[in-house]
């Protein structure tokens, strides 16, 4: 699996996510990791090891403790996906918005014009016709 697809695939997990907003405030230990959590320590270092694979996430051991933290550089890939996307899309919008601004900004009465016309049209194509057929 490449790195993107690792990355968003660590990601689309709401507990690896939480994991994640935990460790932004700072370091935590396993066990502070997994407290909020309902698993046990086992699923917490499946959970802590996709996030590793993925290179969100060092862990390290002093002592007897193994502590985690985020690693900024797992989450560059994704956010330059992302902002390339973003960029793309707000440029989208930005020629919509003028296209609208322009298409706004004409005459009321070039629009009210081609009302008209259409409506003469229909009308006219609404009409009943005599049968000049003798029958």
């Amino acid at each position: 699996m490449d790195t993107l697809s690792q990355t968003f695939s660590a990601l689309a997990d709401p507990t690896r996510r939480a994991i994640l907003a935990r460790l932004a405030q700072g370091a935590a230990t396993v066990g502070e990791l997994a407290g909020p959590f309902d698993m046990s320590l086992p699923a917490i270092s499946r959970h802590l090891r996709v996030l590793t694979d993925a290179g969100l996430i060092e862990r390290h051991t002093e002592a007897q403790w193994r502590r985690c933290t985020l690693r900024g550089e797992g989450f560059r890939a994704a956010a330059d996906w992302i902002d390339f996307y973003r960029r793309f899309w707000e440029t989208q919008f930005d020629q919509l918005d003028a296209f609208l601004k322009r298409t706004a900004s004409e005459p009321e009465q070039a629009r009210q014009k081609g009302k008209s016309k259409s409506r003469r049209r229909s009308s006219a194509s609404s009409s009943p016709r005599r049968n000049t057929s003798g029958g």
